[in-house]
């Protein structure tokens, strides 16, 4: 770490250090394993591959009627795409904090890594920039190949499609903290993690519009924000049929980013102080 950085005065300037440092370890090592980044290219599109011949099968004269109706567009596979990144970008906030700590006390440095002078939710925080960073390129990739195989066409505004993107992220940080905690009180990560995921994109909405879902499901996606996240941004994009008025599902995800962040940070330091209570910090 850089010689400059204050031990005594942690101020804004050494915070962005200590985060450079996080940053710069972590895609070191992600590239010590450069199938990593091949395996999450291709296995999406390898996933997506039989959606899209089931779509092409179920089609009537090359156009998805039944899609349309719910979703408000014929063009399944744009839709699948997005919410497929979207929810890339999701796991990368649940791996890049939860199993990141959880290798911390696999490898035995969790302690000695808490013991510096650094805040833990920056620590965490700088886990996570990596995976999205990371997340970045490779979606980014994966939409170019999609293209070319499927086709990907967006008709709407990019610009305005981060508007909702960017209070979604960082209401998802809250949740990574309250995350983060869970995973130091069980010591695992990999069912949590799996399982989450899953059922978050499942009820979000990744794949198929949520209002497909069976009456007694759909409240869950409702009670979502993630579900509106998605939601606001196809509506841009692709200008799909939304659940509610954009504006108004913005609204809903700056409140969710707020409440998600107060509720992450105090989850977290209440877990964590338990956690140094009965010393089992480091244990796995």
């Amino acid at each position: 770490m850089d010689n400059n950085f204050s031990l005594s005065r942690p101020n804004f300037s050494s915070h962005l250090q200590v985060l450079n440092a996080i940053v710069r370890k972590d895609w070191k090592h992600y590239w010590r394993y450069p199938l990593n980044a091949v395996s999450t290219i291709f296995q999406p599109v390898i996933w997506l591959t039989p959606a899209y011949f089931m779509g092409q099968a179920f089609s009537i004269n090359g156009r998805a009627t039944g899609f349309e109706a719910y979703s408000g567009t014929a063009d399944y596979m744009s839709f699948i795409l997005l919410g497929t990144v979207l929810t890339n970008f999701i796991n990368a906030v649940f791996w890049g904090m939860g199993y990141a700590l959880k290798n911390d006390m696999d490898s035995g440095v969790m302690e000695s890594n808490w013991l510096t002078p650094v805040p833990r939710l920056l620590i965490l925080t700088g886990r996570s920039i990596t995976n999205l960073i990371v997340t970045t390129v490779t979606s980014t990739i994966m939409l170019v190949i999609a293209a070319l195989l499927f086709g990907f066409r967006v008709s709407g505004d990019i610009l305005n499609a981060f508007v909702p993107v960017i209070p979604m992220m960082i209401g998802l940080y809250g949740f990574g903290f309250a995350f983060a905690a869970v995973v130091m009180i069980m010591r695992e990560a990999n069912t949590l993690v799996d399982v989450s995921s899953f059922l978050v994109g499942i009820f979000s909405g990744t794949n198929f519009p949520v209002n497909a879902l069976p009456k007694w499901l759909l409240p869950i996606s409702l009670a979502l924000p993630l579900t509106y996240g998605m939601d606001a941004v196809r509506g841009y994009l692709l200008k799909t049929t939304t659940l509610l008025p954009i504006a108004w599902e913005i609204a809903l995800l700056v409140v969710f980013m707020f409440i998600m962040l107060w509720i992450g940070v105090w989850a977290f330091n209440s877990l964590e102080r338990r956690v140094r209570q009965r010393g089992t910090l480091g244990q796995h």
